[in-house]
């Protein structure tokens, strides 16, 4: 009998693209079946899922009883809340502890956590980032929960530079591409499409991968390999361009953000993403994969009339 896979924020980045990849692998889809939560479930996303056969219900972080509802008599659950949503690390981590107790109290068998580093231990205390350490706070309450559970942390979202980070196109055709962190800053980059592809090994194998960390990226890329990248898949010279956090971005934020923005700049320069474990956590998990992850030049090819 197939088992029943639940998966929060559906209609999101991480959860359309687990959804896609179970559809779209036999193995998967005749092993499990769908349960999509989303905020609004007559919204045109959830409706495109419902044809597709995914059964899709509204849940509310911050309601018990429809979180209870929506892991009603699942086998595995995929975990994730929106710190932007609300903008307050107590919220989160309020949000995240909820979703974990339903699926405990509800009996499910395994917790897949949308996780990230925690920035603060990290660092031994000398930098914090609200939305990395909040995520990471509700891990370690997970990780002392009777369920088998696994942490999903996937890297910089390539889709960033489709909208908050895009190639800038000048009057004379020429490109520039700029970001916030000096030109050898090592940044892991994950096709967030792919998410899927990482998570597979885990729904199949709930026991080997319990309390593992997932460092999920394609490789780590360089500002200038990335740039260097766009110039081959454009035919055309791109700039890279060393700018301040808020001239890198292409949509307005608030003081909060831009403060939080800063310190992932610092993060990211003195620190790297995932600290000192990331090459080792990175070889590991690509080791683990059966489908290979997109690449940098993958994805600018796949998206390059948008370029033009």
């Amino acid at each position: 009998m197939p088992k029943l896979l639940v998966i929060f924020g559906a209609t999101g980045q991480q959860g359309s693209a687990l959804i896609d990849h179970v559809l779209n692998t036999p193995s998967l889809s005749s092993e499990f079946t769908l349960r999509g939560t989303t905020r609004n479930a007559s919204k045109p996303a959830a409706s495109a899922l419902k044809d597709r056969g995914v059964e899709v219900v509204e849940a509310d972080f911050n309601d018990g009883r429809s979180l209870a509802e929506a892991v009603s008599g699942a086998h595995t659950v995929f975990g994730m809340t929106n710190f932007w949503d609300e903008g307050s690390v107590e919220v989160e981590i309020k949000q995240g502890k909820a979703i974990a107790d339903a699926s405990v109290t509800a009996g499910v068998t395994q917790l897949i956590w949308s996780s990230s580093p925690n920035v603060t231990e990290m660092t031994n205390g000398e930098h914090g980032l609200a939305h990395f350490d909040s995520k990471a706070e509700v891990e370690e309450y997970i990780r002392n929960l009777n369920i088998r559970s696994t942490f999903f942390m996937p890297g910089w979202f390539m889709q960033n530079h489709l909208s908050m980070m895009p190639l800038v196109k000048g009057d004379d055709s020429s490109y520039t591409f700029r970001q916030p962190w000096p030109s050898t800053t090592r940044i892991p980059v994950i096709d967030i499409r792919d998410t899927g592809k990482f998570l597979a090994p885990v729904l199949a194998n709930p026991d080997k991968y319990h309390g593992k960390r997932l460092t999920c990226a394609a490789a780590f890329y360089t500002p200038i390999e990335m740039a260097e990248t766009w110039s081959k898949v454009l035919g055309k010279n791109v700039e890279l361009q060393q700018a301040t956090e808020e001239e890198s971005f292409a949509i307005p934020f608030t003081e909060e953000q831009k403060k939080m923005i800063k310190d992932a700049s610092t993060l990211m320069t003195k620190y790297e993403y995932y600290g000192p474990t990331g090459d080792d956590g990175l070889a590991w998990t690509l080791a683990q994969l059966t489908d290979r992850p997109v690449t940098w030049e993958k994805f600018l090819n796949d998206h390059r009339p948008l370029f033009l």
